[in-house]
């Protein structure tokens, strides 16, 4: 394990504030320590001689500890932390609660809590927290009613009541853990120093866990993706909705909702995402016990046809696929089978199966070179023995080392066969779809183990212009900038089409007589988001007609807001989109992942279908390029109905330019580049839109 080692294997613990206070959460601690703790308790309180017959000292510093426990009241708990570090010890968990949870004051009380702990290194959990638990070595160090069963599960909750419902939950299943810890506030230590932690313990083959958000979410996803290299992560995020988002101006902005960041960045981090507690451990259950599929082609072998087909649906519903038996398969199954049986998937060996045909069918499906793992599913009958159908499953998924699920449907019946499977590491479901839920989580995690990631490429650009562009709203109340600032493309090599902004009728047919063909004519305000809507854009304006094109659209303009910042009228050169595809590019900073960037089916329509893909950025080149392919109308950049493809290359580089500009420049808050035009011949950008926050120049 790594730095955090002595965190969860202390061999002194001394717990300050220990009390025999009935209802106390001293006393909890103490006696949850006394009762299984294979090290020494040191009770810290000076007004006690023992504390449950245990010696008790007056001071920290006098305890000799390895790891502090800190119970005493908030006004108090900084100095007792304080103190903790000047007697060398650098671990330590505060449970005090009333620090940045309960307003003003306890923030400032966090703050100092975490410039204490930062002047003596200090490894620290909370405050606010449960807890932690360790059960190799018996340690409970919370004020939780219950110690954990042992296990190779290691479990981080921000909720420490969610943590006490679970164990009470995971105890009666028979499920165990090995570390647990409660994140509490994350004043110093947060879920990345837990997930590092436990990527290097080889006693943890799976790391689970509750969050209700992300401290840093670009280093959480570096981490994470080091760590789920071998072992998996699964996560229930709570939060799906947005209900504190604010008023955003970008299309980006107005569909990146706080869940699409932690959705992007927990896919990005290879994080098994849960939407349930119940999906959550049947996740994690087959992930600590069942080998990965060598492929995603799952048998069911089965005595009962309405569950068989169930379980297929459910398949249709994951990332799996109904496995197809080689000729010699079916062939061994014709022989084994009663004729009004099935020997195709999902195999039908009939009500009246014994245990010897129902081991028959199951040894021959997972022969098959074709199948990649099984759901044994069975409802119980009079001639079927449960146990021994464990035991012979037991047997045949060791035989051929292939993760299978078991479906044993039924009541007390059930009990002694599903405790024989989970002794062998096969969890039971009652549900045919969470037993293929399970086989769907293995066949995430390999396409997770599976992956290679490289580097961001770095291109070479103007950042002092760029710089410049962006320090125009200095000194402005609307920090808004539209397409005034498609220089700010230029200078990130982002292709725009030939143009200029101008202030006056003659300026603009000046600039469309040096622009080859017609041209398109906009409005330039801040102030006016959807120029189309107002009737702001022209499109193919021949020479002759520009100069009342451009009052046209400032008269239109002071129309519909007459108080609106009119800075000229854009003059472009026509965009070809006829054999083009409208795409948009955007970016929206989220509080916790940083830059989101979005990519989509543009134009007018990008609210309405909200075809989208997001990713954290900086995105190399194999994620921008993924984006391409993830979206519903991925088949119009590759060339639908016989269309020519469009550059896809240029729509990838464009991708990771923007990624680059918003990487290095967090004032930009959200960015859309809408249209970006793809067509055969390359891209270009032919509006773009942003909000600035100048104070982060």
């Amino acid at each position: 394990m790594g730095e955090l080692s002595e965190l969860f294997a202390p061999r002194r613990i001394a717990v300050v504030g220990a009390t025999e206070r009935e209802g106390s959460v001293g006393r909890a601690i103490m006696e949850n320590l006394v009762a299984d703790f294979d090290g020494d308790v040191v009770p810290v309180n000076p007004k006690y001689d023992e504390v449950f017959g245990v010696p008790a000292v007056a001071d920290v510093g006098e305890s000799d500890a390895d790891l502090a426990v800190i119970v005493v009241p908030p006004h108090i708990a900084v100095d007792a932390v304080r103190e903790s570090g000047k007697a060398g010890i650098r671990n330590v968990v505060v449970v005090t609660a009333g620090f940045g949870e309960t307003g003003s004051e306890g923030a400032s009380r966090e703050q100092e809590l975490t410039e204490v702990a930062e002047e003596y290194d200090l490894n620290l959990v909370g405050p606010n927290s449960l807890g932690l638990m360790s059960t190799p070595t018996g340690l409970n160090a919370t004020f939780g009613p219950d110690n954990a069963l042992p296990g190779n599960m290691s479990f981080m909750s921000q909720s420490g009541a969610f943590i006490t419902a679970v164990l009470d939950w995971a105890n009666d299943q028979g499920i165990g853990f090995k570390d647990v810890v409660s994140l509490g506030n994350k004043a110093v230590l947060d879920e990345a120093d837990f997930v590092d932690a436990w990527g290097d313990d080889e006693d943890t083959g799976v790391i689970i866990g509750y969050l209700e958000g992300i401290s840093e979410g670009r280093e959480f996803i570096d981490t994470a993706r080091e760590v789920t290299q071998d072992t998996p992560i699964v996560l229930v995020k709570s939060g799906r909705t947005d209900a504190g988002a604010q008023a955003a101006s970008s299309h980006t902005g107005t569909i990146a909702g706080s869940d699409q960041a932690y959705e992007a960045g927990l896919d990005q981090a290879g994080v098994i995402r849960a939407e349930s507690v119940q999906e959550l451990f049947d996740a994690a259950r087959v992930l600590e016990s069942q080998p990965l599929p060598a492929n995603d082609d799952v048998a069911v072998i089965t005595n009962a046809g309405g569950p068989g087909v169930m379980s297929t649906d459910a398949v249709g519903d994951s990332r799996l696929s109904m496995a197809s038996f080689t000729d010699e398969t079916l062939d061994a199954f014709s022989e084994k089978l009663p004729a009004e049986g099935n020997i195709y998937n999902p195999v039908d060996i009939v009500g009246d199966a014994d245990n010897e045909r129902f081991r028959d069918a199951l040894d021959l499906a997972l022969g098959d070179e074709n199948v990649g793992c099984a759901v044994v599913l069975t409802a119980p009958t009079a001639v079927l023995d449960y146990e021994q159908l464990a035991a012979d499953t037991v047997e045949l998924q060791e035989k051929y080392d292939k993760p299978v699920a078991a479906c044993f449907m039924g009541g007390e019946r059930v009990k002694p066969a599903a405790e024989a499977l989970s002794d062998a590491g096969i969890p039971n479901y009652f549900d045919p779809a969470r037993a293929v839920n399970g086989l769907d989580a293995l066949s995430r995690f390999r396409e997770i183990s599976e992956r290679e990631f490289d580097e961001p490429t770095t291109f070479d650009v103007d950042r002092e212009r760029a710089r410049e562009i962006l320090s125009s709203v200095e000194g402005r109340d609307d920090t808004r900038l539209g397409v005034e600032a498609m220089d700010l493309l230029d200078a990130y090599g982002i292709q725009t089409p030939d143009g200029d902004i101008v202030d006056a009728p003659a300026a603009a047919l000046e600039v469309a007589e040096d622009i080859e063909g017609d041209v398109v004519m906009k409005i330039v305000s801040p102030d006016i988001l959807h120029k189309s809507d107002i009737g702001g854009v022209k499109v193919g304006v021949p020479n002759e007609e520009v100069y009342d094109a451009y009052e046209d659209l400032v008269t239109r303009a002071r129309n519909y807001q007459p108080d609106a910042n009119i800075i000229g009228v854009q003059v472009q050169e026509m965009v070809d989109l006829d054999n083009g595809v409208e795409t948009i590019v955007g970016m929206n900073r989220d509080p916790q992942f940083g830059p989101l960037l979005m990519f989509g089916l543009g134009g007018i329509f990008v609210e309405v279908l909200e075809d989208t893909t997001f990713r954290v950025a900086p995105v190399s080149e194999s994620e921008a390029h993924e984006m391409t392919e993830e979206i519903d109308s991925a088949p119009l950049l590759r060339g639908a109905r016989g269309r020519d493809p469009v550059d896809v290359a240029g729509v990838t580089e464009t991708i990771q330019r923007l990624s680059q500009l918003v990487t290095d420049f967090p004032a930009i808050l959200e960015l859309d580049i809408n249209p970006l035009v793809a067509t055969p011949d390359g891209v270009q950008a032919v509006d773009v839109r942003l909000t600035v926050d100048p104070d982060q120049l």
